[in-house]
């Protein structure tokens, strides 16, 4: 009962706090922050898809070294072989599996486990949200679970500011185009 009820509580904390982001950039480092200190992780990343390099890009981060994410590119196929699908990723030794880009990195950032999810929107993954442990950590279903919520959660806030950016520059242009369209009335 208690788990739950953690799991419940980081939800609507992490829900309440990304309500009031206006960036997606902010939303990914609450959203990291949150779940690194719920699940008590060394760290936890979010990453975006880049189409057009098949890369997943850093968005935000808490916990690990600049050494470690600066190690190189994170391909995206590579790294999530199970997107297509959005299957989350549990890894218990990031020394012992193939899935594992950089394993050298990973030990020397002292990370034992992953736990890796699709971040996903409007039924496309557009990007992934992976918490590392510095113990070797057999992540539950219900970690899985609230894992998948959040990233889904993520996902959904980081649309939102998008399309809050989106229409605050339409409005932008829409008043200069009135404003220049007055002008010249005038004369």
């Amino acid at each position: 009962m208690g788990t739950h009820e953690l799991h419940y509580e980081t939800i609507t904390r992490l829900t309440t706090a990304i309500s009031h982001c206006k960036d997606p950039e902010e939303v990914a480092m609450v959203t990291a922050e949150s779940v690194k200190s719920v699940f008590n992780a060394k760290g936890c990343c979010v990453f975006m898809v880049n189409r057009e390099t098949g890369e997943l890009g850093l968005v935000g981060s808490s916990g690990l070294s600049q050494e470690y994410l600066e190690k190189g590119p994170t391909h995206f196929k590579q790294a999530i072989k199970e997107a297509k699908d959005a299957v989350p990723i549990a890894i218990y030794d990031v020394m012992d599996d193939p899935r594992i880009e950089y394993p050298e990195a990973a030990k020397k950032e002292g990370i034992a486990s992953l736990l890796g999810v699709p971040i996903i929107s409007h039924n496309k993954i557009i990007g992934a949200l992976r918490l590392y442990t510095a113990e070797p950590w057999e992540f539950s279903q219900d970690d899985v679970t609230v894992t998948q919520a959040v990233a889904l959660i993520c996902g959904m806030a980081m649309d939102m500011c998008r399309m809050y950016k989106g229409y605050k520059t339409s409005i932008e242009v829409l008043k200069k185009m009135r404003d220049s369209s007055s002008f010249n009335i005038d004369k």
